[in-house]
């Protein structure tokens, strides 16, 4: 099976999330790696986490690269080299390509999934519902190539030693009007510390902090464990904390090694994005929360007196 991955580069490296989808595609079949960009200094990496060849469009040169990047798979595949199953990441810029190629291609969509499976030809997708109580696997039907999203942390991103990758130029057709928007500024919030969606401590605040002057707790801890802080969506609401720092369904999904929630009752939508954590520890004074259904080790106590001593205990240490 001929498969393409959406790839997304960075400061001539591929994201987390383009690694994740090389190293899940190269199980697969034969893979290719598509760069909306400039993919220099990325070749070694794209190469050794699974792609066997790559096609880069260049600097876009400030375009949204919605239009851009679609326009120029298009144009890949019309010239010949059709893949069977094109892998996207589900983020703003993955969603972007993928359903205006969609259009272009005139070919149906599945998106937010979390598995994928070839059987005997056939392309099949997990996606979770229902807040991710239930799992929903579809096949795909009809014409080739099929197109699908996933979300992050959906697969293990784990190196296969391959070689660089030799970049073929996928240059952007002229794409009249439809071009004209261009980016005109990006703000980048500052931040210090490992990223929360890559860090292999995450410790988290809920409304059960009672104020956002007490998320001060939160943030110590997860300088003392060399982690990153994280927040459930109730306080993000309240002002309390970006939203850069959300973890659930409608923000950041996180993995770490160790994932603490403290203050966190459990609502289903905050469970979705953290539930997959090797190991969680849960405080919460309502013994009943439901964040303990999912705890490894669940502390039924204030996080006002629980998070101090664990701090004081921490500092101790040196």
């Amino acid at each position: 099976m001929n498969i393409w991955v959406f790839a997304q580069v960075t400061n001539g490296a591929p994201t987390s999330g383009t690694l994740e989808l090389l190293s899940k595609a190269r199980e697969l079949g034969t893979v290719t790696a598509f760069v909306g960009g400039d993919a220099s200094g990325a070749e070694a990496a794209l190469g050794d986490y699974g792609a066997a060849k790559a096609y880069a469009t260049g600097d876009l040169g400030g375009k949204l690269p919605g239009v851009a990047v679609a326009t120029a798979m298009k144009a890949v595949i019309d010239g010949g080299d059709a893949p069977d199953l094109i892998m996207f990441p589900q983020n703003a810029e993955g969603r972007d390509v993928l359903s205006r190629l969609s259009v272009k291609l005139d070919r149906t969509v599945l998106t937010n999934n979390i598995d994928i499976a070839v059987d005997g030809g056939t392309v099949k997708v997990t996606t979770p519902i229902f807040g991710g109580n239930t799992l929903v696997t579809t096949s795909f039907a009809g014409a080739a190539p099929h197109l699908a999203s996933f979300r992050p942390k959906s697969f293990a991103a784990e190196p296969a030693g391959g070689a660089a990758v030799a970049v073929t130029a996928a240059p952007v057709p002229d794409l009249g009007a439809t071009g004209a928007a261009a980016v005109q500024a990006v703000h980048v919030e500052a931040s210090s510390g490992p990223k929360l969606d890559e860090a292999a401590v995450v410790v988290a605040g809920g409304r059960g902090l009672g104020e956002s002057a007490k998320y001060e707790m939160i943030e110590t801890l997860a300088k003392l464990l060399k982690g990153a802080p994280g927040a459930s969506r109730a306080i993000v609401d309240a002002g309390w904390v970006p939203y850069s720092y959300q973890v659930g369904q409608t923000g950041k999904v996180v993995k770490p090694g160790v994932y603490i929630a403290a203050g966190i009752s459990g609502a289903t939508q905050h469970m979705v994005g953290m539930k997959g954590s090797k190991n969680i520890i849960a405080i919460n004074k309502d013994k009943e929360a439901p964040i303990f259904g999912i705890a490894d080790l669940g502390i039924v106590g204030d996080v006002h007196k629980v998070l101090p001593k664990l701090i004081e205990a921490l500092q101790a240490r040196g």
